[in-house]
């Protein structure tokens, strides 16, 4: 019987049962149908007493084909699980860096995704390794540089480096009166690094989330849209998300990026696509979408997943 740990985000923790909009959902209630114990934590909730790795943690549980945790907090060595699924959300602040220093101490579990890899890796600025296959690009905090880059592409969008679910990114044409505040606002008045995209007008018919597993590409692939109000996907929403294809051009050149991921320590990662050019990596906590996949495809997703995770967990002992 495999024994899995989740490091989760507390406001998924709070809001636990029923939520199948939720990755872990899915993942979680699976590994339980099949018999394995797992156990959820959160990052106040990790701890190193000498060099030894230790979490309070909660078993988890199904019934009636929903999740619970138990209210009870166990201590645990995190060298007891065979599988930690690492997956809190951003932002990667100094409290999300901390946490990843505790599974420097960690050594027999398979952690899925590398904590070390999670830290070296930055999702938007990162996204960089695979130039070619990105919008063109700039990381600067310089308002000089980012006005050029303006002038050179006429539309850009604008990202900070560390929140996620499109948190703070913002749209910016060349004569937009308010230019200068935009870019002072997101740049903190040039003293914070941003990265800085050509826009890419298929956003207007949504961004792919191509989902990696291991050193392969998923065939399942969903689009998001961009809701009335805003230029980009902004809500977790049904109406907004559809069915879509990868290109044969899509799929060789994506499952590169997954070979090149894996070989990191990024086993599990969505690539968010515009035009057949990755405007994201997304690595920290990737949303597979699984309830939507299941709906639209006919399919468990999370049946796929749990086959890879218990197969690394296999390989890692």
């Amino acid at each position: 019987m495999k024994k899995i740990l989740f490091v989760i985000d507390k406001l998924e923790l709070k809001y636990f049962e029923f939520n199948d909009l939720v990755t872990n959902f899915w993942i979680i209630k699976e590994l339980l149908l099949r018999g394995c114990e797992v156990f959820v934590t959160t990052i106040p909730n990790l701890s190193l007493k000498g060099s030894t790795a230790y979490t309070k943690c909660y078993e988890a549980f199904v019934i009636d084909n929903n999740i619970f945790y138990k209210d009870i907090k166990l201590e645990k060595l995190i060298d007891s699980f065979d599988i930690v699924m690492f997956r809190p959300d951003p932002p990667v602040d100094i409290d999300y860096i901390n946490a990843t220093y505790i599974f420097d101490f960690v050594t027999k579990p398979r952690v899925i995704n590398s904590p070390r890899a999670i830290r070296d890796f930055n999702e938007k600025l990162h996204s960089v390794y695979f130039k070619d296959l990105m919008s063109e690009n700039i990381v600067t905090a310089s308002l000089q540089e980012i006005e050029e880059f303006l002038s050179q592409h006429k539309q850009l969008v604008l990202k900070p480096l560390n929140r996620c679910f499109g948190s703070g990114v913002m749209f910016l044409y060349e004569g937009d009166p308010n230019t200068r505040t935009i870019i002072n606002t997101m740049t903190n008045n040039e003293t914070t690094l941003v990265m800085v995209q050509k826009y890419l007008s298929g956003v207007k018919q949504g961004d792919k989330r191509v989902l990696t597993l291991g050193d392969k590409v998923l065939k399942y692939c969903i689009k998001k849209l961009p809701t009335k109000d805003d230029f980009k996907f902004n809500t977790h929403n049904d109406n907004f998300i559809t069915n879509a294809e990868l290109s044969s051009e899509e799929l060789h050149n994506f499952t590169k990026v997954a070979q090149t991921l894996n070989s990191m320590g990024i086993s599990m990662a969505g690539l968010d696509v515009i035009d057949g050019k990755i405007i994201e990596v997304n690595v920290t906590s990737p949303c597979y979408f699984i309830r939507e996949i299941n709906n639209l495809y006919d399919i468990s997703l999370e049946k796929e997943v749990c086959d890879f995770l218990l197969t690394h967990a296999l390989l890692s002992l």
